[in-house]
């Protein structure tokens, strides 16, 4: 059972998962009191928050510190490679290929040197453009499915990464990437989702094991996750992980939305 359920709202609909959300909302949920902060629900002072997602329930765990809350990880629901090195057509760069991975959502994953493009440098509307036309031909060419749900069977995004897949147990050197999901939309962090899709792509690789923790950055921004792959298990056909995911969610504001019955435009409006 969950503690608390969620639709996560972007400006093309709604997304089947959200790392970052995820990570806020076990933060307000202990912060605002809607869960206790009695660590005894938990053995190393942290309070567990499950939450339901349009993918599953996820875990989510909560750091106590004196009566604040502080970093939070999240156990992914079953995360899996649907595709290793499928190649799709586009207009601009021909033949390029790409790896699909399932974290929540399924993402097409690829190197930047593949687009002529940079994650650290290159100009945003670049990244932007090379992404949103992996993204195309992937809808167009691709047929996915999930063993679970056909709803989440879509191509939820494009990861457009910095191709350090290969885990390094001297440097663990952070990888760079940018995801643009929906209508061109760039998360500003590693994107929680994405970091888990990646770890599955590169579990399936065998470029790291179990418990490897690797630390992903958002190439343009420089907000950072970690993720580790920590538990085998399958989802119909597919050999899949459950994939931990931590970091950090910062109070910006608050808001409150009122809806009057006489308002013609209670239900909203979309101009494009």
């Amino acid at each position: 059972m969950a503690d608390l359920g969620v639709i996560f709202m972007h400006n093309e609909g709604y997304s089947t998962m959200c790392g970052h959300a995820v990570i806020a909302l076990g933060r307000y949920a202990v912060d605002s009191g809607l869960l206790s902060t009695d660590v005894s629900r938990s053995s190393v002072g942290e309070v567990p928050v499950f939450i339901e997602c349009p993918c599953g329930v996820v875990k989510a765990l909560v750091d106590i510190e004196e009566g604040k809350s502080g970093r939070v990880r999240f156990v992914s629901v079953p995360a899996f490679a649907f595709g290793l090195d499928v190649e799709v057509n586009t207009e601009k760069f021909g033949q390029v290929k790409v790896d699909i991975g399932f974290g929540g959502a399924f993402y097409a994953i690829v190197p930047a040197h593949r687009l002529g493009v940079d994650v650290r440098s290159s100009r945003l509307a670049d990244i932007v453009e090379a992404a949103i036309a992996i993204t195309n031909a992937g809808k167009s060419q691709i047929r996915l499915h999930h063993p679970d749900s056909e709803e989440l069977a879509f191509l939820y995004g494009t990861i457009v990464t910095d191709g350090k897949d290969m885990f390094n147990s001297d440097l663990q050197e952070a990888t760079a990437n940018v995801c643009v999901f929906a209508d061109s939309e760039v998360d500003r962090s590693p994107t929680g989702s994405g970091v888990t899709a990646r770890i599955a792509v590169q579990y399936a690789r065998k470029q790291i094991g179990l418990h490897q923790m690797r630390v992903f950055e958002q190439g343009l921004v420089g907000s950072t996750f970690t993720g580790q792959a920590v538990k085998e298990t399958k989802v119909g056909d597919f050999d899949a992980v459950h994939v931990e995911v931590a970091g950090n969610a910062y109070y910006t504001g608050k808001c409150t939305f009122t809806v009057e019955k006489d308002d013609p435009f209670r239900e909203g409006f979309l101009l494009k």
